[in-house]
């Protein structure tokens, strides 16, 4: 394979610049033409294309974000915006994409190759860590650390004041931040999508810590989960604190809500190297002739999969995970 693009997709996340050195550097190590494509599959479809040297992707692989950007975009899931996209791939000659992102950029890769026949593969970069087929996706242990951080610094000042604090943080519909920051953080309760919300759980929790002598708690919240089964508009912390506050008045209760926050910064030492095994293990796979796989890791092993083989499994939730951080914490 004499040219190959690389794209990073819908909602960033540290480790994404880990994956796109690699990617240039592999190509480049196999005598390969590599194209930055900017902002997506926008960038794509608007022709935002630009050669890559090794230069240009110095020192980038600890950054967070992206720095070839990206976006949303509407316009690929049309047969139009797909024509024009496979358009200029033919334009610049590039027989093989590499597309970094989440389960919809995966989506926008499976059409290219099954419709158009282009060889794509994918790297699975969210801080959602919400994709079956891989024990860990690029950006989720830097948002981790980005919550433990966070309630380190809100822990100071909880404890000073005796107030409890709701902390909201990303994730869709998938409870791995929530609970992985809530365990290594040491919060008091967490609650996840997978899971009904118990606002009486959480109270009872709360309360019994203050009859130990405990009045300072950190409650960690994921933005999927839902109110009588619906999920409701705005942050949910600040309907989970209504709920404490009805059911303790005396409860002097705040709310934090991460949001971006996640998603900034550098990334860890395990985001960078994952990133970096994944982006020259895709070259290595378009070399090979490969397509429609998706790259991923289990056991601390990078590997690829068809692509529609991962993309179709459950993702499983990890009990043990949330058990042991409920139960470390009790009183």
């Amino acid at each position: 394979m004499k040219k190959i693009g690389v794209l990073t997709s819908g909602g960033d996340s540290q480790g994404m610049n880990a994956a796109v050195y690699a990617t240039v550097r592999a190509a480049l190590s196999a005598n390969a033409e590599i194209f930055a494509i900017r902002h997506g599959y926008q960038g794509l479809i608007d022709g935002e294309v630009e050669r890559m040297s090794a230069k240009s992707v110095e020192d980038i692989a600890h950054r967070g974000g992206t720095v070839l950007g990206t976006s949303r975009c509407p316009e690929m899931k049309t047969l139009q915006g797909q024509q024009k996209a496979v358009d200029v791939l033919n334009k610049y000659g590039i027989e093989g994409l590499v597309v970094i992102g989440g389960d919809g950029s995966f989506a926008g890769a499976k059409t290219l190759s099954t419709r158009y026949g282009v060889k794509v593969i994918g790297i699975p970069g969210t801080i959602d860590n919400d994709l079956a087929y891989t024990d860990y996706t690029l950006g989720f242990d830097s948002a981790v650390a980005v919550v433990a951080d966070n309630v380190n610094l809100l822990r100071d000042t909880m404890s000073c004041n005796n107030r409890t604090c709701v902390v909201e943080v990303m994730g869709r519909e998938c409870g791995d931040i929530a609970m992985f920051a809530a365990l290594a953080c040491g919060a008091e309760a967490v609650l996840v999508p997978e899971l009904p919300y118990d606002p009486d759980a959480v109270a009872a929790t709360i309360k019994h810590n203050a009859n130990l002598g405990k009045f300072d708690n950190i409650v960690i919240v994921a933005e999927g989960i839902r109110f009588g089964g619906e999920l409701v508009k705005g942050h949910v912390a600040d309907n989970v604190m209504a709920d404490l506050s009805a059911r303790l008045p005396e409860l002097n209760v705040r709310t934090m809500v991460l949001g971006h926050l996640q998603r900034s910064g550098n990334a860890t030492v395990r985001d960078r190297l994952l990133g970096i095994e994944m982006g020259a293990h895709a070259v290595k796979c378009l070399a090979e002739g490969k397509t429609d796989r998706v790259i991923g890791v289990k056991n601390d092993v990078v590997f690829d999969e068809d692509m529609v083989e991962a993309l179709a499994k459950t993702k499983v939730f990890n009990r043990a995970i949330y058990d042991l951080a409920n139960n470390l914490v009790k009183y």
